[in-house]
């Protein structure tokens, strides 16, 4: 005979590897991906418009072409969107690849710090957040199970 926790039990979700259970913190990551992607577009499409409206300091470690990385801004933006909308709906690979998309968006703005040295830092912020609230989430999710 068949034992309660075997037998089938009517109304009980089975986990989805592709899809899982979204907590509140899932779900503020994936609001500060949108954010951040937008705010990310915006600087690029700033960068690639008006080259004058950026100061470039003398003497810094690197120098690199402010119109390539304007597209840098508005391609990683554009991503980080797409991934925070993916987040939104569930799905699991979009946690590890906005983690990883996070991380370069926070590398990107510390390369971007000679142009806009304040709007830089708030996107490294931003985007240090995103990692945490990616990666407490998943932990979350995993000690809570999915919602019955």
């Amino acid at each position: 005979m068949a034992s309660d926790a075997t037998r089938p039990q009517p109304g009980r979700a089975h986990p989805s590897p592709t899809h899982a259970h979204t907590s509140g913190t899932t779900v503020f990551a994936a609001a500060l991906m949108i954010f951040g992607g937008i705010m990310a577009i915006f600087e690029g499409i700033a960068a690639i418009s008006r080259d004058g409206l950026f100061l470039m300091t003398r003497h810094y470690v690197f120098r690199l072409s402010l119109t390539g990385w304007g597209w840098i801004h508005v391609i990683l933006g554009a991503i980080l969107v797409l991934a925070g909308c993916a987040v939104l709906s569930g799905a699991l690979w979009a946690r590890y690849f906005g983690v990883a998309i996070a991380g370069l968006g926070a590398i990107a703005n510390f390369l971007w710090l000679p142009y806009y040295p304040l709007w830089a830092l708030v996107l490294i912020a931003i985007n240090v957040f995103i990692i945490w609230a990616l990666c407490t989430g998943m932990h979350r999710e995993a000690d809570t199970g999915p919602v019955r």
